[in-house]
């Protein structure tokens, strides 16, 4: 079981191709993190296989895993984008779209061999994979003057979030990020820095 503050995802696209029925099922794993990506993702592979009779796919996006859309592109309802988000589920995968292009055989496969197909499809990909684990990262920027420098970076040296930016004058600044679980502690240690305070 993952941490709340922690997420699986891929690491690079990978692809794949499966037979059944002398239908090919081409399946293309890809690290996504917003919408916009996956529609422009979705319509490359659109352009790429124009002569395709189906381009499905299905995609997970956010640590929290809740944001999520199917699509069967044309198959009966169920049968394609359903099978490929269950493979997505199934390993706990997020920021991630799944596209699979269906190349249709002439045989049938009938709404039992359309989801056995695409599920193994989705699964081969999947396996390619390289998946990672990432934490969910906050950033915090602090205000504090001069004189009270050491005092800060005491506390960075020893909670050692990662430094995104910083400015050194008679009013200092930095930008840190650290995982989202140490964030609350990060925080009230700064501010009993004396003259330190956090920016909204």
């Amino acid at each position: 079981m993952m941490a709340d503050d922690t997420y699986k995802t891929i690491t690079g696209v990978v692809d794949s191709c499966y037979t059944e029925k002398r239908s090919r099922f081409i399946a293309y794993a890809v690290p996504v993190r917003t919408v916009e990506e996956v529609k422009e993702q979705v319509d490359k592979f659109r352009k790429q296989y124009y002569d395709a009779r189906h381009v499905c796919w299905a995609y997970m996006l956010g640590p929290d895993r809740s944001t999520f859309r199917a699509n069967d592109d044309g198959e009966p309802s169920g049968t394609a984008g359903k099978p490929i988000l269950g493979q997505i589920n199934s390993l706990e995968l997020t920021d991630i779209l799944v596209v699979v292009i269906r190349y249709f055989g002439g045989i049938k496969l009938g709404t039992g061999g359309l989801i056995v197909a695409y599920r193994a499809a989705a699964a081969e990909a999947l396996s390619l994979a390289e998946i990672e684990e990432r934490t969910v990262d906050e950033e915090i920027t602090v205000q504090f003057e001069y004189p009270f420098m050491n005092g800060i970076m005491r506390i960075i040296k020893e909670d050692n979030p990662e430094v995104l930016s910083q400015s050194f004058d008679m009013n200092c600044e930095m930008t840190l990020r650290i995982r989202k679980s140490e964030a609350d502690k990060l925080r009230n240690r700064l501010l009993k820095v004396e003259t330190a305070y956090l920016k909204e």
